[in-house]
Parts: C-alpha cells; structure tokens; sequence
C-alpha cells in the first residue's frame, strides 16, 4: 500500500473532520501532494494539494476558507482540515502523490503517480 487515508466519517453540516493519509514505498518519493474527491454522480474534483518544497498550498476555489491542507514531510503524511462542512461536500476522498517533475497542472489527476483507497465523507443537513 502506497498510500493510506484515513478520518471519513458522518458529520452533521457545520460540523469539522480531518483527514489524513500516510504514504509508504515509492510514494515517500513524492514531491506534491493532494485531495481529490468524488461526489456521486460527479466527476472527480481538486481539493486541495501541498508541494513539498517550500510548503506551498492550494485549495479549490469550493473550500478555499473551510479546508486546509498541511503536512509533515519527516512523517511522510498529509492531512485535511475540513470546517464549516456542508452536505455538498459529500463525496469519497482520496489522497494523491506526485513524483518528480511534471508540466501537468497540480489539479489534473493524471499528474499523480500513487492514489489512496479513498475515505467516505458524509455531510447531513
């Protein structure tokens, strides 16, 4: 297992989860590191993603104020603070690495070598 994530769960809308994922193998390479969700019925969407170097974030524009994402490089994971949850945010989340350099946006899946198994998010009204 290359990456694992963990902390899904039922909240009530308002209410706050972290997420976490541990990266293991080949996946301790990585240079970037993201969230990415999907939403039934919907395509897979960027939430957030953290480049190693210098710890440079990012956050979709949908959680920008609510989510953040750290980590900790010595630890090899990375987490997802979500607050101010709402039932759109329903979706599985899965954490994503990236090896090495490339051109591919920090928000376009295919710049991820390794994905996790995805932990189940469910916000109720």
């Amino acid at each position: 297992v290359q990456l694992q994530a963990s902390g899904g769960g039922l909240v009530q809308a308002g209410g706050s989860l972290r997420l976490s994922c541990a990266a293991s193998g080949r996946a301790l390479n990585s240079v970037v590191m993201a969230w990415f969700r999907l939403a039934p019925g919907k395509e897979r969407e960027f939430v957030a993603a953290i480049i190693w170097s210098g710890g440079i974030t990012y956050h979709a524009d949908s959680v920008k104020g609510r989510f953040t994402i750290s980590g900790d490089k010595g630890e090899n994971t990375v987490y997802l603070q979500m607050n101010t949850l709402k039932p759109e945010d329903t979706a599985v989340y899965y954490c994503a690495a990236g090896t090495g350099y490339s051109s591919r946006s920090l928000s376009n899946p295919l710049r991820y070598d390794y994905w996790g198994q995805g932990t189940l998010v469910t916000v109720s009204s």
